[in-house]
């Protein structure tokens, strides 16, 4: 899913002003989150192997630049500047964070792992508090662009994965950060009116779906294998069965509407572009 939004992201890079809006300038992040998603993922490439090592430095120092520049604009700009241009796709920014943890926890690198975990979890704090107090600029979310409300819970499920691989086990921490991904998800399904109007007609956004259900069916299933109980692996198979199912038809979608992948229906392209990132 990730891929798409790379693609996604190729499609709009080409106009700078809407790249550096404060929607588009957080997929900045989604290259280099699907490149240490598949580092991660590739059959041909050990953990221990060189190889690995280069790759994690050439995809993760990207990330780290980004939050630089992004984090550094947050306490820097103005008590008001963050939640004029917070919005549920900044928790992009924080996923990069995580799985560049969860990569470098894989190679053994426990110090570089914690780094990148706890800068990413202390600026979900702050995102999540300015996002749940609902400030000026985070009820000005499109509705088209709703389905990334998916994010909340992407974000702790991240979490719990790669504080995982961090520890060595799906421990307290992460079923906590689990629990709560897992209480997200049900808020936002509970709520099928929020996303009724972004249902409407089939648009590129519609991915931001897929790879959150992705994760929490991950977690889950380190769930179930941590506890071993009857309830730990019926919620893994729904959770699993529902992830699968939404990639099929996303796939579906895509395939029957290509002419959506493209920039000229880019739904960031149509958003008026009022707080720019300088």
């Amino acid at each position: 899913m990730l891929m798409i939004r790379t693609l996604h992201v190729m499609c709009f890079a080409c106009s700078i002003p809407r790249l550096f809006s404060r929607f588009g300038v957080n997929y900045l992040f989604a290259p280099w989150i699907s490149w240490l998603l598949l580092l991660q993922s590739a059959p041909f490439v050990a953990p221990k192997e060189v190889s690995y090592l280069v790759l994690w430095w050439i995809f993760a120092v990207p990330v780290v630049a980004l939050d630089v520049k992004i984090y550094g604009q947050w306490f820097t700009k103005g008590k008001k500047f963050l939640s004029t241009v917070a919005n549920p796709t900044s928790q992009i920014s924080v996923i990069g964070n995580l799985v560049g943890a969860q990569a470098a926890a894989n190679m053994g690198w426990k110090e570089c792992a914690v780094c990148l975990f706890s800068l990413g979890m202390v600026h979900y704090l702050v995102l999540f508090v300015t996002l749940y107090q609902r400030l000026s600029g985070g009820n000005r979310l499109p509705a088209m662009l709703r389905p990334v409300f998916f994010l909340f819970f992407a974000a702790p499920s991240v979490a719990s994965l790669a504080w995982a691989s961090i520890a060595g086990a799906f421990d307290t921490a992460s079923k906590m950060l689990f629990f709560l991904s897992l209480f997200f998800f049900t808020s936002l399904v509970c709520r099928p009116a929020l996303f009724k109007r972004s249902m409407r007609r089939f648009n590129v956004a519609w991915w931001a779906y897929s790879f959150p259900l992705t994760v929490l069916a991950l977690a889950s299933t380190e769930y179930a294998q941590e506890v071993k109980g009857g309830i730990a692996n019926v919620l893994m198979l729904l959770l699993s069965a529902l992830s699968a199912l939404v990639a099929i038809c996303l796939t579906v979608f895509s395939l029957l509407n290509p002419k959506m992948l493209l920039p000229d229906n880019d739904p960031i392209a149509s958003l008026h572009i009022d707080s720019p990132i300088s």
